[in-house]
């Protein structure tokens, strides 16, 4: 280890204290929580992870690392799937860990506002929440262990983001650092504040390129009065946009989630865990998972289902439907939905693709692009899921069956992401909905994104961050 490195490890146990720098010195230490990334893609090395325990720890750590000209990866949860938050295999970076940073600093129920710390998980801020008699409504499945800065950092969406949009549109404030070690106190629950650039979004989605978020204040909702789930049979993904736009007539900004499931990927659900009872998925090739939130009552809601759901039977949109009965067959129904990543990760390596579309397209979109990947690469098996409302696909490409996924894997995942990302640009969509860019998508990035919007980018990178040591080789490649 050099010289610098050791003054740059022993300056960062002055700020936090020995006991959260955690380094490879140590035989005994085993770093790959931090150094490998949830889907098991990258492995990198770090030369340490820093785990500062309040913002003005966060700050000293990265002037330090700014001082020795040592790059910072952010990390929250460590769930991101585009390989965002880990280091590269240098050994020179510094992993910098918020989840020390957990406290909920205020609840405003007049403001209805939340203030939190980057290092709070999702699931904890719900309950928080909840238990106050309000509702924050970002909701995904890696909500259990996934962080709110990480959430922030990658503008997470979720399954209700038809009704409250993505995780940018949930946040009124930051706190954030900025790449020199300064912080900008920006926690404003103000929901009207003309006095500028707006620097909240600006970090926003950023994936700690830019600065390291290190609190936000949230906006919270009124709990709903009642909350049913339906489970609808589709013969087409055209029905599924039809009864989309049935739903929001009939309900509203009562309708918080709409989500489409191929029958093969519901028939992994099935196969590898059968104790979930998936209902409907055989005979049909779509089904659909909704839910209302109504403001008045149980009574209310399910009669607003009803007439929704008759209208669709008349409509031949639907061929059969259940509404769950209680709060548990509705979680059960939402557990199946959000099975289907671990339903296929169980199947064995695949590709994965996070795209949005615009919603009327998206038919026309999966029929020609499943014609084009069965044609090129044939018995390639696709896993179509997502959230049909707000246009956001998972449109995910397995290995044909009996093949080796690992040779699939290496062999063509190039050109089915050519093939998918080419076929996203001529329906005018996004190679990234919710997840974001990454390291896994940033040498694509350049073919897919308005040239002008990336040299805008490129210079704001330039100004806030111009030396490169804010996760360096993300988003935005050299």
């Amino acid at each position: 280890m050099s010289p610098q490195h050791l003054d740059l490890l022993t300056e960062l146990r002055e700020a936090v204290g020995a006991m959260h720098v955690l380094t490879h010195e140590d035989p005994a230490t085993d770093l790959s929580a931090w150094e490998q990334d949830w889907r098991k893609r990258a492995h990198g090395r770090a030369l340490a992870v820093v785990r500062p325990g309040s913002t003005v720890e966060v700050a000293a750590v990265v002037r330090a690392c700014a001082r020795a000209g040592a790059s910072l990866v952010p990390q929250g949860g460590n769930t991101g799937l585009v390989v965002g938050s880990v280091p590269d295999a240098s050994g020179t970076q510094v992993v910098l860990s918020l989840m020390r940073l957990n406290t909920v600093r205020a609840l405003d129920p007049a403001n209805l506002t939340m203030t939190v710390e980057a290092g709070c998980v999702l699931q904890a801020l719900q309950d928080t929440a909840e238990k106050a008699g309000f509702l924050f409504p970002l909701s995904l499945a890696a909500e259990g262990s996934c962080s709110i800065g990480g959430n922030l950092a990658t503008n997470a969406g979720g399954t209700q983001v038809v009704r409250y949009g993505n995780a940018r549109d949930l946040c009124l404030g930051l706190e954030v650092v900025t790449a020199q070690g300064e912080v900008w106190q920006g926690l404003s629950g103000l929901r009207k504040d003309n006095t500028g650039y707006d620097l909240r979004d600006l970090f926003v989605g950023s994936e700690g390129t830019l600065g390291v978020i290190t609190a936000a204040t949230l906006k919270l909702y009124p709990l709903p009065a009642a909350q049913l789930t339906a489970w609808a049979a589709l013969p087409t993904l055209d029905a599924a946009v039809a009864l989309l736009g049935l739903a929001h007539q009939h309900l509203g900004a009562g309708l918080t989630g709409f989500e489409v499931m191929g029958q093969f990927a519901l028939s992994l659900v099935d196969k590898h865990m059968p104790q979930l009872r998936v209902p409907l998925w055989q005979d049909t090739p779509y089904c659909v998972l909704l839910e209302n939130s109504d403001s008045e009552s149980e009574e209310h809601a399910r009669a607003q289902f009803e007439r929704l759901l008759e209208t669709a039977f008349e409509q031949g949109l639907v061929s059969d439907a259940v509404v769950a009965e209680s709060l548990a067959q509705a979680h059960a129904l939402w557990h199946i939905r959000e099975s289907i990543p671990l339903a296929q990760a169980e199947e064995g390596l695949n590709i994965k693709h996070d795209i949005s579309i615009p919603v009327s397209r998206i038919p026309a979109f999966c029929a020609e692009t499943d014609a084009l990947l069965q044609r090129e690469i044939p018995g390639v098996r696709l896993v179509n899921f997502g959230h049909l409302g707000d246009g956001n696909l998972h449109y995910n490409v397995q290995a044909p069956a009996g093949g080796d996924a690992k040779n699939f894997l290496s062999e063509q995942e190039t050109r089915v992401n050519t093939l998918v990302f080419d076929a996203v640009a001529r329906y005018h969509g996004s190679i990234s909905a919710e997840h974001g860019v990454g390291s896994l998508k940033a040498d694509h990035l350049p073919h897919y994104k308005d040239p002008v919007a990336l040299g805008l980018m490129r210079a704001i990178k330039q100004a806030l961050d111009p030396h490169n040591l804010m996760n360096p080789g993300r988003v935005l490649t050299p």
